[in-house]
């Protein structure tokens, strides 16, 4: 009897029933495999290495409960209706039927990955782990440029470099920056938001080479998904200074290519003026609650805490409480992270034409 012969009818054990190999996902799955790498990239499922290879050590494994999870998602059957869509067109082409085909790129089907963020981030600190590729990934398509053989879109290109002036300026006006490094690569910035350090390259403002050796797709399959990401932290960050995202900027500055320093001012105002009056009402129609003052705290306290009543959102019942405890966070900060906020407070710099704007 052969070492590896299994009697009909008895079911597989141990790692052949556990994983099975990449082209065993995509006949299960019935996509072709960019779909499959794009389906995974979205999805966060990876290879696994098994302690026994069962096919062989040139074959790329899956879990078996990770292919299950693709299967039962509602975006695998939106990428098959775009793939028959696509399909249509290239018919209605071929045969010269310059209506049809139209009439089709109007009706082309869509999808969001607001699901999918919520899914893989159930919690705010999660996605803020998760934010160094992201950054890193952003700023370089932001600085690339478009180029349609290589499917890299004018308004992607522009999507990036908004996002990334976004983070930027609340960078800039939260004093969160902690370090920052220069080399051959570019520069490394790295900050400390919500007590989780975030570390990013970013390109420098030179022109760039595109090599034909890069895998395009598959990196652009990662930034639509990083665009989502960002754009939910950034939605999440503004609103915590009471700041309006998406930003309004000033149409002069956005025509000088000033987007940063728009961004810039319209933080600063945003946080400096009141959100809303001191009795609004909350959605439940009971009275936002008054900070009484002690006669025994100090100026100092009472005039931090009136502020937070000024500038305390309608929407949120608890909101007190939430911005006093990130007032008493703000007191209990070292030594270094005081000084690193004021290592350049009151100082200008000065900076030639030949270098970017970006700075």
């Amino acid at each position: 009897m052969p070492k590896h012969y299994r009697p009909p009818g008895k079911k597989k054990e141990g790692n052949a029933a556990r994983y099975i190999t990449r082209s065993q996902a995509v006949k299960q799955l019935q996509v072709n495999l960019p779909t499959f790498r794009r389906l995974c990239i979205l999805k966060g499922v990876f290879p696994r290495e098994p302690k026994k290879k069962v096919k062989g050590n040139h074959h790329t494994y899956y879990h078996l409960k990770d292919i299950a999870f693709l299967q039962h998602d509602p975006l695998l059957e939106k990428f098959r209706e775009i793939r028959a869509y696509e399909r249509k067109i290239k018919k209605a082409e071929a045969k010269k039927n310059k209506d049809l085909a139209h009439r089709l790129l109007t009706r082309k089907p869509n999808y969001t990955l607001d699901r999918l963020i919520r899914e893989r981030y159930p919690k705010f600190v999660d996605a803020l782990r998760d934010l160094d590729d992201c950054l890193t990934m952003v700023h370089l398509f932001a600085a690339l440029p478009a180029l349609e053989r290589e499917k890299i879109e004018v308004k992607r290109v522009h999507d990036c470099r908004r996002l990334s002036h976004e983070w930027q300026a609340y960078i800039s006006r939260t004093h969160k920056l902690r370090k920052v490094f220069v080399s051959v690569k570019g520069i490394y910035y790295q900050a400390e938001v919500e007590g989780q350090k975030i570390t990013w390259l970013t390109p420098h403002a030179l022109q760039q080479v595109l090599s034909e050796d890069i895998d395009f797709p598959v990196m652009l399959t990662f930034l639509e998904f990083y665009e989502t990401l960002l754009a939910f932290v950034n939605f999440k960050l503004y609103n915590s200074i009471n700041v309006k995202y998406p930003p309004l900027l000033d149409p002069k500055l956005e025509a000088l290519a000033a987007d940063l320093y728009a961004l810039s001012r319209y933080v600063q105002m945003s946080s400096r003026a009141p959100t809303v009056e001191s009795d609004a009402v909350g959605p439940s129609g009971s009275e936002q609650p008054e900070v009484k003052q002690n006669g025994k705290e100090t100026k100092e306290s009472d005039l931090r805490l009136a502020q937070l009543q000024h500038q305390l959102p309608y929407n949120e019942p608890g909101a007190l409480m939430h911005l006093v405890e990130e007032a008493v966070d703000e007191d209990e900060e070292d030594e270094d992270t005081k000084e690193c906020k004021k290592i350049f407070a009151n100082m200008k710099f000065f900076l030639s034409r030949e270098e970017g704007n970006c700075y």
